[in-house]
C-alpha cells in the first residue's frame, strides 16, 4: 500500500481541472460505474472458470481494473492527440484506481468474514468510505495549496510538503476512525490522495514560483519512475518464470476477460453517455483508442503484491498474482505496442508535416537565441575578449535573421499555424500572469481580496480564450472529416 499513493499523486498533478470538469461526467461513469461492472464481469467470468472464491474472484477483478495509461499518454503527446481524448483517457484512469482500490479492499475483507458477502452493505460501505477519502483529500489540499504554498518561498520545504501531503492524506483518511474517536471508521487513502493531488495541481500551483513548480514536475516524475520500477522488480522477484506455464490457462481465462470487459463498458458506457448528452458525446474513434489502451501497471502489481496468504490461502493468493502478471505484461505487450498504430489509423494523430516543420523552425531559433545570450553573458562577466564576442556575435545575428525569415515564410504558406501559434502563445501568456499575480500575492504586494478578483478575472480571460481554441478545433476537425469523407 505505502507504493500507491506517490504513483496516484504524480498523476495528479499533470489534469487541469478547467478540462477535467467539462467531461467530469462521462469520466466519473466509467471510472465508477465501468469499474463497479468490470469487477462483477471479470470477478464472474474468472469464479467460472477457474475453481477460487467469489471473494478471491472479486478481489481480481477490482485489482485488474485499474487501468494505467502512462504508455498510451507518451503516445498521445509524440502524436498530437487531441487534449479531450487525453483528459477522458487520464481521468477515467485516475479515478477508477481509487475506486478499485476501495472495492479490492471490501474484497479482502468479505475474504477473512465468515459471514456471507452482503452486497446492500457493500455499496453503502463503498459510498461512505468513497465520499469521506475525497473530503479528506480535498480539505489536505485545500490547506496546503492557499496556506503553504501560497506563503512559502522555498522549493525544497513545499516539495518536502507535497510529500507529506502525498502520504499523509492516505494516513489520514484510513485512520479516521482512531483520529476521531469512532471504531471502525475509515474512508479511501487513495481516493483522498487524488483528490490532495487535485488541488495542489491546480490551485497549488497557481500559488508557486516557476522555479518550485518546475522542482515538483521534476521530483514527482522521478519518484513516480523509481516506485513504477521497484514495483516491476518485486513482483519479479515474487514470481518465477516456472510458475507462470502451469497457470497458462488462469491467465489466459483473465486476459480474455479483461478484453471482453473493457469493450462493453466503454462502448455501453459511450453509447448510454451519448444517448443523454448527444452534444458532448464521445465520438467512436475516441471509444476505439480508450478500449484498447486500458493498459494495466504499477497499480493492478502493487495490489496483487499485497494480498496476504492468510486471507485467500498461498495457492489462490500466488495464482491471483501470476495472473495479474500474465495480464500486465500482455496489455503492455501486445496493446501498448499497437496503440500507436490504431491512432494512426483512426487519423487522430494531429502532426501533420507542417506543424512538424514549424515547430523544427521554432526549436532552432530558440536555440540561436540561447546561444547568443550565453555569449552575451560571457561578455558582460569578461571572460570573453570583446574581438571574439563580437565575430561571434555578428553570425549569431545573421543566422538569427534567417530563421526569423524561415519562420516568417513557413507561416505565410500555412496562416492556420500562425493563428494557431497565436492562441496557444496567448495561453501561455496568460498562465504566466497567473503566476505572477500568485508570487505577487505570497510576497505581500497584495492582498487576499485583489489577488482572488485578478485570479477571477484572468479565469474568464482564459476560459473565453478557451472558447475560441475549442471552436477552432471544431472547425479544423470538420473540415478534416470533409476531405476524408
Amino acid at each position: 500500500a505505502i507504493l500507491v499513493p506517490p504513483l496516484v499523486f504524480e498523476a495528479t498533478l499533470h489534469i487541469p481541472w478547467r478540462q477535467l470538469k467539462k467531461d467530469l461526467m462521462p469520466v466519473m461513469l466509467l471510472a465508477v460505474g465501468g469499474t463497479l461492472v468490470g469487477t462483477f464481469l471479470v470477478g464472474g467470468l474468472v469464479a467460472q472458470f477457474l475453481s477460487i472464491s467469489w471473494a478471491a474472484a472479486l478481489a481480481f477483478g477490482a485489482l485488474i481494473s485499474a487501468t494505467d495509461p502512462v504508455a498510451v499518454i507518451a503516445f498521445f503527446r509524440s502524436l498530437g492527440v487531441s487534449k479531450r481524448l487525453t483528459i477522458l483517457v487520464e481521468g477515467e484512469s485516475l479515478f477508477n484506481d481509487g475506486v478499485a482500490i476501495v472495492i479490492f479492499s471490501l474484497a479482502l475483507a468479505a475474504g477473512t468474514q465468515s459471514e456471507a458477502f452482503g452486497l446492500g452493505d457493500a455499496l453503502l460501505e463503498f459510498f461512505i468510505v468513497g465520499v469521506g477519502g475525497l473530503s479528506v483529500g480535498l480539505v489536505m489540499g485545500y490547506v496546503v495549496s492557499y496556506i503553504i504554498l501560497k506563503n512559502v518561498d522555498d522549493h525544497l520545504i513545499e516539495t518536502a510538503t507535497t510529500v507529506a501531503l502525498a502520504f499523509g492524506s492516505f494516513v489520514v483518511a484510513e485512520s479516521f476512525g482512531d483520529l476521531v474517536g469512532v471504531e471502525g471508521l475509515h474512508f479511501s487513502g487513495i481516493l483522498a490522495v487524488v483528490a490532495a493531488g487535485l488541488m495542489v495541481g491546480n490551485l497549488g500551483f497557481q500559488n508557486t514560483s516557476p522555479t518550485t513548480k518546475l522542482t515538483l514536475d521534476n521530483f514527482w516524475e522521478f519518484l513516480s519512475f523509481v516506485v513504477n520500477s521497484l514495483v516491476f522488480l518485486l513482483i519479479g522477484l515474487e514470481i518465477e518464470l516456472s510458475q507462470l506455464r502451469p497457470n497458462i490457462i488462469p491467465i489466459i481465462v483473465a486476459v480474455v476477460a479483461i478484453i471482453l470487459s473493457r469493450g462493453l463498458i466503454i462502448y455501453a458506457f459511450g453509447w448510454i453517455y451519448g444517448r443523454f448528452h448527444p452534444q458532448n458525446r464521445i465520438p467512436l474513434p475516441y471509444q476505439h483508442v480508450m478500449y484498447w489502451g486500458g493498459l494495466r501497471g504499477a497499480i493492478s502489481l502493487a495490489l496483487a503484491l499485497s494480498i496476504e496468504n492468510a486471507v485467500f490461502g498461498a495457492e489462490v493468493a500466488l495464482e491471483l498474482r501470476v495472473m495479474t502478471f500474465g495480464v500486465v505484461l500482455f496489455t503492455l505487450l501486445f496493446q501498448g505496442m499497437t496503440i500507436e498504430r490504431i491512432i494512426q489509423r483512426l487519423q487522430l494523430a494531429n502532426k501533420p508535416p507542417q506543424r512538424v516543420e514549424l515547430q523544427r523552425r521554432q526549436a532552432t531559433l530558440f536555440a540561436k537565441w540561447a546561444g547568443k545570450h550565453e555569449l552575451d553573458r560571457l561578455q558582460d562577466n569578461g571572460i570573453l575578449f570583446p574581438d571574439i564576442w563580437e565575430s561571434m556575435s555578428q553570425v549569431y545575428d545573421e543566422e538569427i535573421m534567417d530563421k526569423k525569415e524561415d519562420l516568417r515564410t513557413h507561416l505565410q504558406d500555412f496562416p492556420e499555424l500562425e493563428q494557431e501559434m497565436y492562441l496557444q502563445a496567448r495561453e501561455d501568456a496568460l498562465s504566466a500572469e497567473r503566476s505572477a499575480i500568485g508570487e505577487a500575492s505570497r510576497r505581500g504586494l497584495i492582498s487576499n481580496e485583489v489577488h482572488d478578483e485578478l485570479i477571477t478575472e484572468l479565469n474568464n480571460r482564459v476560459a473565453a480564450l478557451e472558447i475560441i481554441m475549442k471552436n477552432r478545433n471544431e472547425h479544423m476537425h470538420h473540415l478534416q472529416e470533409g476531405e476524408h469523407g
